[in-house]
């Protein structure tokens, strides 16, 4: 097939901003996770598919299957309004854990 490019887990994307390694990255309606470290413009690839442990608001708490939200403030949330829905929960996670098990689309 010609027009065929890839399965699309990971693309390259001209970095939004200086961007650490593992750090979360939206731009628009793309998420995903950084694989490695990129200045502002510079290619970075972004992994859009599996499973990531990642920081969330501490007040937040999840169920496996709640939906989870990304804010630029303040990371993972529970919180839809004004956020990013990103995937949702793998492993429960409690008010008060600073991180939580998510499945991105």
């Amino acid at each position: 097939m010609q027009n065929y490019e890839s399965l699309g887990r990971t693309v390259t994307i001209p970095a939004p901003a200086d961007t650490a390694s593992g750090a979360p990255v939206l731009v628009g309606k793309l998420f995903g996770f950084a694989v490695g470290a990129a200045t502002s413009g510079d290619p970075l690839d972004v992994i859009t598919e599996g499973v990531f442990t990642s920081p969330k608001v501490a007040a937040d708490a999840f169920a496996v299957g709640d939906a989870v939200y990304y804010s630029a403030a303040n990371g993972m949330t529970a919180t839809a309004d004004g956020n990013t829905e990103i995937g949702y929960a793998v492993e429960a996670a409690a008010a008060g854990a600073v991180s939580v098990s998510v499945r991105i689309r």
